[in-house]
C-alpha cells in the first residue's frame, strides 16, 4: 500500500482527472456529480448550512469553506469575498451552530498583490471578530507560503482570533513554525498539492514523522493546534499525548466533509473535540481532484460508484 502514496501515483491521477473527457465525465455526468457530492456538501452556502446542522447532532463542529482559488480579475476576488461574509452573517444567523470560515488567499487577490488581497482579508476579520468566529487561512502551494505569512501577520495584528495551515510534507515547515505570530492557531495539516521533489520532505513515513515533529513544536509553543488528519495511527499518538498532558483546550481533532465519517463519530462520541472542513459552491473541481489523488480509498469509490451506475 506505500506503493500508493509514493511520488509517481498522485501525479498520474491528477492528469487522468484532468483529462478532459474524463472531467466532462465528472463534471456532467449523474455519477461524477454524485461522488462529487460524497466530498463537496454543494454548490450553495444553504447546502453546507445543512450539513453543519446535520453534523452538529452528533456533536461535530464546522469549518465552511467556499471554494474557489487563483481568480483571474479583482470582481472576482470580491465575489469570494461576499461569499465569505455571507457565511459569517450565516453564522451569527444560527448560534447554536460551533461554525469556524477558511479562506483561499488566491481567491481574494493574492495572485495580483499581498495589498489586494489583503484589502479583501480586512472586511472578512472585521465582520468575524464582533460574531466570535475564527477565520483560518488555507495553506496553498509552496510558491505561496511566504505571501500568506505575510497576509497572516498583518491579519494577526487586526484579530486575536485568526490562523493558518501549515503543511508537514514542505521541509520549510520545520523552520517556519517559529516564524508564526506568537498565540496563533495552528491548523496542522499534511499537504495536499503536488509539489516539487526539492520541496518536500520525502514519502509518507517521512511526512507522517514531520506531523508528529511540527504537533510538539507548535504545542510546545503554545499555540492552539488543530489536528487535521484522517491517519487513525497518528491520531491514536497524539491523543494520548493530549490525554495525558490534559491539553484539549488547546487541541482539535479535524477531518474532511465525506472522508472517514466513522472516525468523525467514534472520536466525538468519546467526547473529543472535532470538527469537519466543509467545502461547497461551484468551484468544486480542483477540490475533487486533490481528494482522489491522496487516498487510494477515494478513488476505488469513484470507480465503483461509476460502475454501478452504467
Amino acid at each position: 500500500m506505500d506503493f500508493l502514496h509514493t511520488r509517481l501515483f498522485r501525479p498520474a491521477i491528477v492528469h487522468l482527472a484532468n483529462a478532459r473527457p474524463v472531467k466532462a465525465m465528472l463534471t456532467r455526468s449523474g455519477p461524477g456529480r454524485a461522488v462529487a457530492r460524497r466530498f463537496v456538501a454543494g454548490e450553495t452556502l444553504a447546502d453546507a448550512l445543512a450539513v453543519a446542522r446535520d453534523l452538529s447532532t452528533t456533536g461535530v463542529a464546522a469549518m465552511l469553506n467556499h471554494l474557489g482559488e487563483n481568480v483571474e480579475t479583482p470582481q472576482d476576488a470580491l465575489v469570494a469575498r461576499e461569499a465569505y461574509l455571507a457565511e459569517i452573517a450565516a453564522a451569527e444567523a444560527n448560534p447554536s451552530l460551533d461554525v469556524m470560515v477558511s479562506v483561499k488567499l488566491t481567491q481574494l487577490g493574492l495572485d495580483d498583490s499581498v495589498d489586494a488581497c489583503w484589502a479583501n482579508v480586512m472586511p472578512i476579520l472585521d465582520a468575524a471578530q464582533p460574531a466570535g468566529l475564527d477565520v483560518m487561512i488555507d495553506m496553498e502551494s509552496h510558491a505561496y507560503v511566504d505571501r500568506s505569512f505575510e497576509v497572516l501577520r498583518m491579519a494577526c495584528g487586526r484579530s486575536q482570533r485568526t490562523g493558518i495551515a501549515i503543511q508537514s510534507a514542505l521541509r520549510r515547515s520545520a523552520d517556519d513554525v517559529f516564524s508564526l505570530p506568537e498565540g496563533c492557531r495552528i491548523r496542522l495539516v499534511k499537504g495536499a498539492y503536488l509539489e516539487p521533489d526539492e520541496v518536500v520532505v520525502g514519502k509518507k513515513r517521512e511526512v507522517d514523522g514531520a506531523f508528529r515533529q511540527l504537533f510538539s513544536t507548535v504545542l510546545g509553543r503554545g499555540h492552539r493546534v488543530d489536528v487535521a488528519t484522517h491517519d487513525p495511527e497518528l491520531l491514536d499518538g497524539i491523543r494520548e499525548r493530549v490525554d495525558d498532558a490534559g491539553a484539549w483546550s488547546r487541541v482539535e481533532l479535524q477531518m474532511l466533509y465525506g472522508v472517514r465519517r466513522d472516525l468523525q463519530v467514534r472520536y466525538a462520541g468519546q467526547g473529543y473535540p472535532v470538527r469537519v472542513y466543509i467545502p461547497y459552491g461551484t468551484e468544486w473541481y480542483p477540490y475533487l481532484t486533490r481528494r482522489l489523488a491522496e487516498r487510494p480509498a477515494n478513488l476505488w469509490f469513484f470507480l465503483s460508484n461509476l460502475v454501478r451506475t452504467r
